[in-house]
């Protein structure tokens, strides 16, 4: 505890001391159960249980085939939560995803009743959510940025916890749409599926070929446990001079701010939804190693993750074959 903490800060502290060690005994405990159908993923899974315990959507891209869809539906399976699939196709209707209003017919007369669409659910799956038109894209606007869907002047609550789950073929591949910057901005972690080594191809073979293939079993933990974790990552404290730290990095990816690597390089930075998600993520890294308070380190390793999709190259940056995940490496070493 710093000098000088006030009440509150005590009493975050306590939980956290209190509840950390469970919070990390239950996150191994859906990390090992996702191991069983998902091999030599490891960082990925860990990645991804950060993002949902903060709350946060999260985007996963690969190639097809890599087992991103089964890496969703087995979270869901895991956590006991309703979990909907919807396979984005280009021609896919806004309707389609959050529901419309019906004509029915009774003895009363005619009335229209709102039909709910797969966005009722606790674990939305977004397959290949770049085939779809950017305006079915952008129905999930709200529902990732308010958590409710709004049609015909109703506003409908979804269901907690609410979060998209979305998968995404390379955009340079064949009959893909690139994301709307507004929506990429919604994804708290933008996550690349790496091919597997050959060991690792060994393995799936030997699971996925044989008489019987793995399966995911619920876990025991509950809804409830689940939101205190959600709220206990939220309490983890964070000094001043390190979101000073998370605001130079955010500013620096900007022409305007920062050095002559961003103003050559990048077109468009990150914005402000993207210093929260340093903040939140640094604080959930925090408590899933012990840090009493989030620490530069913390930062550093979700930077990638937080900021990648959200800067845009510049002509420059891509006729030199520039990525955005290697300038923000280069960024982080130049901040103070």
């Amino acid at each position: 505890m710093r000098p000088g903490a006030t009440a509150r800060d005590k009493a975050a502290a306590a939980q956290i001391s209190e509840h950390g060690e469970a919070f990390r005994r239950g996150f191994k405990l859906v990390q090992d159960e996702l191991g069983k159908v998902i091999v030599g993923q490891e960082p990925l899974i860990t990645r991804l249980l950060m993002g949902f315990f903060l709350q946060g959507h999260v985007l996963l891209e690969g190639p097809p085939g890599l087992g991103k869809t089964l890496l969703l539906r087995s979270l869901a399976e895991a956590l006991n939560l309703t979990f909907k699939r919807v396979q984005f196709t280009p021609d896919l209707m806004p309707a389609d995803i959050v529901g419309t209003r019906i004509l029915q017919q009774s003895s009363a007369g005619s009335e229209f009743e709102f039909e709910e669409g797969p966005v009722f659910t606790n674990l939305l799956l977004a397959d290949e959510i770049n085939r779809a038109s950017p305006k079915t894209q952008s129905a999930l606007l709200e529902a990732m940025q308010e958590r409710q869907v709004t049609n015909a002047g109703v506003s409908r609550p979804l269901p907690k916890p609410f979060l998209v789950l979305a998968t995404q073929n390379p955009i340079e591949m064949e009959g893909t749409y690139p994301l709307p910057e507004a929506q990429l901005d919604r994804f708290l972690f933008k996550l690349d599926v790496p091919l597997p080594q050959v060991t690792d191809l060994v393995r799936i073979a030997a699971r996925t070929t044989g008489e019987t293939t793995p399966t995911t079993s619920p876990t025991s933990l509950t809804t409830e446990q689940l939101m205190h974790w959600m709220q206990l990552i939220r309490l983890v404290p964070i000094s001043r001079q390190i979101l000073e730290f998370c605001a130079r990095v955010t500013l620096g990816t900007h022409a305007s701010e920062g050095g002559t690597l961003a103003q050559k390089y990048i077109r468009f930075g990150a914005g402000p939804r993207a210093m929260q998600s340093l903040v939140l993520a640094g604080k959930a890294r925090a408590l899933l190693v012990g840090h009493d308070s989030v620490r530069r380190e913390d930062i550093v390793d979700v930077a990638q993750s937080c900021l990648a999709h959200r800067i845009i190259l510049s002509f420059d940056a891509e006729s030199e074959g520039w990525r955005a995940s290697t300038l923000i490496e280069k960024l982080l070493q130049q901040v103070d």
